[in-house]
């Protein structure tokens, strides 16, 4: 049996998760008590027709509930059950632009509640959750597509190979909360200095010329791809499934673009599962 546990901030895209789970064949159950798992589980058991299971945990569970959610959970691991954990998180700003422009009432916000403190007190209450998730999620800059795109590729990771997703950043935008290993290229020639090249992106072939012809970069670049290759093998026979290599320069559109086209282009190479993501290009 094969359950997946999805919990998470409200607002942060749990129903998007568990839509897209539900579509890849899980049995979904949502906003289940986490004193109700256990019973729910022994009873899936013995239904041979419903191996793939996922279910969706969130803030009105009781706080004591939450506190014991990780013995739970070696329990189910103890009995031979897979078990993954997965949680959704955005900042908080991200959430409450998202209330505003849906209009729902957050669960634990009332008339004492302003939204902003009900945001604080769920994150508090799920914090245990959080620490024991085997994929934290930050949902704050992925749209509805990118995320049913990263529980689909997560998922499906599990049946092959290491799924490895490279990904673009601008420092100046943040560092993506969700990346395995993040690489900070900045010292490198920024093709945004050359007038030429300011309105290109790591994609374009002069960009790439640029880049190409740079001692610097070129050493950067096979100091990289050689860590992973080294590495990458380790986390492989740890049963991991999916990571995510973060590469940033100052705004995201030239150096680290250039990167991770040329790190998907190579690692492809070896047979692995290779995904893309540029955080701050259209």
């Amino acid at each position: 049996m094969k359950l997946i546990v999805l919990s998470g901030l409200s607002g942060a895209g749990k129903s998007v998760a568990l839509h897209m789970l539900e579509d890849l064949g899980y049995y979904c159950i949502d906003n289940i008590p986490v004193s109700l798992l256990e019973p729910l589980i022994d009873d899936m058991r013995d239904d041979k027709f419903q191996t793939l299971t996922a279910v969706g945990i969130d803030s009105r569970s009781r706080v004591g509930d939450t506190g014991t959610f990780g013995e739970r959970i070696g329990r189910f691991r103890n009995r031979g059950i897979e078990v993954e954990t997965l949680f959704l998180q955005a900042d908080p700003e991200i959430i409450i632009k998202r209330y505003s422009e849906t209009r729902r009432r957050h669960p634990l916000s009332d008339r004492q509640t302003p939204l902003a403190e009900a945001i604080e007190r769920e994150r508090t209450l799920l914090h245990p959750i959080a620490e024991q998730a085997d994929m934290v999620i930050d949902t704050s800059r992925k749209t509805v597509h990118e995320l049913r795109d990263l529980i689909r590729d997560r998922v499906h990771g599990r049946e092959g190979l290491l799924s490895l997703l490279f990904q673009s950043f601008g420092f100046k935008h943040g560092i993506p909360t969700d990346a395995d290993f993040v690489f900070d290229i900045r010292c490198l020639p920024n093709p945004h200095w050359q007038p030429d090249l300011r309105a290109m992106t790591g994609k374009d072939q002069a960009v790439v010329d640029y880049l190409n012809a740079d001692p610097l970069a070129e050493e950067m670049y096979q100091d990289i791809r050689t860590y992973l290759e080294r590495w990458l093998p380790r986390f492989e026979s740890e049963n991991r499934s999916y990571m995510t290599v973060a590469i940033g320069c100052t705004g995201g559109q030239h150096r680290s673009v250039y990167f991770v086209e040329r790190l998907a282009t190579d690692f492809a190479r070896h047979q692995r599962r290779v995904l893309i993501r540029h955080t701050e290009l259209p």
